[in-house]
């Protein structure tokens, strides 16, 4: 056990300046941010992606980014999150929809939040702080701060907001 955490902490050290190396200017990574495999990141055009410090991304979780992304401080993540600021067009309908090009956004993700495992974030979408947003959601929509995002039994997202 203490081996294979030994090789885990050197093998994120390596990977974050290859990381950093390869998406330089693009990319800001703040202290103390962990992911386990299957984590990948892609930065394309002028893509801007900003993590910041003490969060965690756990199996399998990617992060795409054409626009701008950025996640505040002490997020984690559950298995398989995936994360996109854009989309594809679709609006022609004699141009296959390969040939339309994208639709370019942002995400904003606030601090203290959870985001369950095999939840999806979309453009445009912006969740605030001390959030959790439950297993399996599709985000596509503004989250206000301190509200719980859950699935109930036959999948409809309800809103709960905590109070003080």
């Amino acid at each position: 056990m203490f081996i294979y955490r030994v090789y885990s902490y050197f093998k994120s050290k390596i990977w974050r300046l290859i990381l950093l190396k390869q998406y330089k200017g693009s990319l800001f990574l703040g202290p103390n941010i962990h992911w386990r495999s299957g984590f990948s990141i892609i930065i394309e055009n002028t893509g801007k992606l900003t993590i910041e410090e003490n969060c965690l991304f756990n199996f399998d979780c990617s992060i795409t980014c054409l626009g701008k992304i950025t996640i505040g401080k002490s997020t984690i993540f559950g298995e398989n999150v995936k994360i996109y600021d854009h989309n594809h067009r679709f609006n022609q309908k004699n141009t296959r929809i390969s040939d339309q090009g994208m639709s370019i956004g942002e995400v904003n993700i606030g601090s203290n939040c959870w985001i369950g495992s095999n939840s999806v974030i979309l453009k445009g979408t912006t969740i605030g702080d001390n959030c959790v947003i439950g297993a399996g959601a599709i985000i596509s929509e503004n989250i206000p701060s301190n509200t719980i995002l859950r699935t109930s039994n036959n999948y409809q997202i309800e809103k709960i907001t905590f109070r003080d």
